[in-house]
């Protein structure tokens, strides 16, 4: 949900159309994470006398672009003008507060001068406590958001402070007063016509990164960037980048820095300054923290992970990445021993912890959406495997109830990216009582990475899709690969184990297999691509695969779909049953088929429009009379059953998605990381 990208270039020069395009394209790399405008902001020509320059506009990115190059074609701005040094920001919005328009994308001012300019991430809480008290000041606001009372507040500070008669104060020491009186989540980079070529980033639960690309330092074969130096005022040249997502940086730099909450970062002379903020200890004056020292990390990715290469979608891409993401997540955990040693796993993340998982009282599974799906898809293999009782829970919902958790519970915290808001919401509470927090994640440094006891990365690789493929089937293998890894101490359920074992090293060819069904899904898609309801029915380990299939086909082909549990059909669902709703059943060979069975034959008897996803040679036995669609999918041991039997469903989406002519990779109203509650 929104993005931020900022660029300054210090002691290079720069032309004002590269700094335009760099900024434009940092957006675009952030446009999968959902935004309904955008805006961007640069300097002009005279940064003393002029004010800093502001473009914002409703739609998508390239309605950006079009306006600010219309805007600049009206006027005698010089493209071609040359900074040695600058700052600029930018920002893509997802609409919250006030609905999407240029007067409520950011960044937001505050006032005529553009003397202070902020792009906001998150939700301020009290908003509207700050906008009554700046009213009474004489401030006047143009935005319906809650972002607009930001850079008025520091435009407040900043001129008290002059009143008073202190001249020297500092834009750090502006923000650190200002972030004093903010309460909610956030991630904020501010830009002022007084401090030109300053930039300072702040944040509190919402993801930030700062990028680091030295242009004369020379990187040999050999060498290595873990003796990277943290950016000082050497005059060295160099450009540094903030952003919401790696996955606008890797082009740039590979050396970045995970801000932190309660840290604010100076960017000004082509130094980093950190300082730490804690509210309990900066009173009625413009005080500044002693600076912190942290370290340059190393992203892990290649350009090439966020291009689509052969593809035409990022959806697409991602759904047959399957074999080899779920390679890649496997990689180094599988042990198969010789014969005389036990096949079994290696979670390096969660070693030191099992004896205490093993010990809990019970394993509650947190999540939302997709996630949440893929836990209840486990539940099943780490109840039989560890003999723990498992609870699932929707994030918000646990918050919302104060649902009991204990210390003796292991609460696992399942999420993509890492900084889902419910998710860490529920987080918070789960740590103020006590119980062993567990989390599983696609991003490394994430909030939920960073803040439970111990976890396990899925490394599914960048997901960029709205609509989540390749992780959702990744966190279900890292879960059943908990469950070997708790139970690895029981005896009695050793041949289930090695199965299972055995069954994650084929895997990746068994999705392989079932990704030539695609021309299949397409032609099925054809078929339903007028319908407005679809139901999918499951039972056991595919109940989730039912919901998961379900959620896709709404999420991108914004067609009504329910995924229902098929022991539930005859207390509601039935009476939905005509000649005319397409109804999926999920019938793969496990210990449900023949209750699977049962229900195909109920709902042919009241002429049910059926389609039937069934096991390799079961044909015969899921098509009553030969009259439902049959796909077959290829046979892995049940509780990896559900990564099988979801591929054929997201295809399904994805065609049904591009034959209706929606967006498949930006779905309305939805976002890939939803960072807001």
């Amino acid at each position: 949900m929104c993005g931020i990208f900022a660029y300054l270039n210090y002691n290079v020069t720069r032309e004002r159309r590269y700094i335009l395009e760099v900024l434009f394209n940092g957006l675009r790399r952030l446009e999968y994470r959902g935004y309904d405008s955008a805006g961007i902001s640069i300097d002009s020509s005279n940064q003393t006398s002029d004010p800093p320059l502001v473009f914002r506009q409703e739609g998508n990115i390239e309605s950006l672009v079009k306006s600010v190059y219309h805007d600049v074609a009206a006027t005698d701005l010089n493209l071609e003008e040359s900074f040695s040094v600058h700052a600029g920001i930018s920002h893509t919005r997802w609409a919250t507060h006030g609905e999407p328009a240029p007067k409520n994308s950011h960044p937001q001012s505050s006032g005529a001068g553009n003397d202070f300019l902020v792009v906001h991430n998150g939700i301020i809480t009290n908003y509207e406590v700050l906008k009554e008290t700046l009213l009474r000041h004489g401030f006047t606001f143009e935005s319906e958001t809650d972002t607009e009372v930001i850079p008025k507040l520091a435009k407040f500070i900043f001129d008290k402070a002059n009143e008073e008669g202190d001249q020297s104060v500092t834009f750090s020491q502006v923000v650190l007063e200002v972030i004093r009186h903010l309460e909610g989540a956030y991630a904020l980079t501010f830009k002022s016509r007084h401090y030109p070529n300053e930039l300072i980033a702040c944040k509190r639960g919402s993801p930030l990164l700062l990028g680091v690309k030295d242009l004369e330092q020379k990187a040999s074969s050999g060498s290595s960037f873990s003796d990277a130096k943290f950016p000082s005022s050497n005059g060295q040249p160099k450009e540094l980048f903030l952003s919401s997502d790696a996955n606008a940086l890797v082009e740039h730099t590979k050396k970045v820095l995970v801000i932190e909450d309660g840290e604010v970062v100076h960017i000004k002379d082509g130094g980093v300054t950190i300082y730490k903020f804690d509210k309990g200890k900066n009173g009625g004056t413009l005080s500044r923290p002693a600076s912190v020292q942290r370290a340059l990390s190393i992203l892990e990715m290649e350009v090439e992970q966020i291009n689509k290469g052969k593809y035409e979608h990022y959806m697409q891409k991602e759904i047959h990445e399957q074999p080899e993401s779920l390679t890649t997540t496997m990689r180094g955990r599988l042990i198969r021993a010789g014969s005389c040693k036990p096949k079994t796993v290696l979670l390096g993340g969660l070693k030191d912890h099992l004896k205490t998982i093993r010990r809990s009282r019970r394993i509650v599974f947190v999540g939302c959406g997709t996630s949440y799906n893929a836990a209840l898809a486990a539940r099943s293999i780490v109840e039989e495997l560890s003999g723990i009782p498992v609870t699932m829970e929707i994030a918000s919902d646990l918050v919302d109830r104060q649902g009991p958790i204990y210390r003796e519970d292991t609460a696992v915290f399942v999420s993509q990216s890492g900084e889902t808001a419910d998710t860490l919401l529920a987080l918070e509470y789960a740590l103020e009582n006590g119980a062993l927090c567990v989390g599983i994640t696609n991003t490394v440094g994430s909030a939920i990475a960073r803040l439970t006891h111990c976890g396990v990365h899925i490394n599914a690789g960048c997901e960029i899709g709205v609509a989540s493929t390749k992780a959702y089937t990744s966190q279900i293998v890292v879960m059943a690969m908990l469950a070997l890894a708790i139970g690895a101490d029981t005896l009695s359920n050793q041949a289930r184990r090695e199965a299972i074992i055995d069954g994650l090293f084929y895997l990746p060819r068994k999705v392989k297999a079932v990704l030539k069904l695609d021309e299949e899904m397409k032609d099925l898609a054809k078929l339903l691509i007028a319908e407005q309801s679809l139901l999918v029915f499951g039972r056991g380990y595919n109940y989730a695969s039912a919901l998961e299939g379900a959620l896709k086909v709404k999420e991108v082909a914004l067609m009504h779909s329910e995924g229902i549990l098929a022991g539930e059909m005859k207390h509601g669902p039935l009476a939905l049953v005509d000649e005319n709703l397409p109804i999926v059943v999920i019938a793969t060979r496990d210990s449900c088929f023949s209750k699977q069975q049962s229900v195909i034959q109920q709902l042919h008897a009241r002429k049910g429009r059926l389609i039937v996803m069934c096991t390799e040679g079961d044909k015969a036995s899921v098509s009553v009379g030969g009259s439902s669609r049959v796909i077959e999918v290829p046979q892995v041991v049940d509780c990896l059953q559900p990564v099988i039997n979801v591929v054929p469903l997201q295809l399904l989406a994805y065609h049904l998605t591009v034959l209706r002519g929606y967006n498949v990779d930006q779905p309305r109203n939805l976002a890939k990381s939803v960072t807001t509650q």
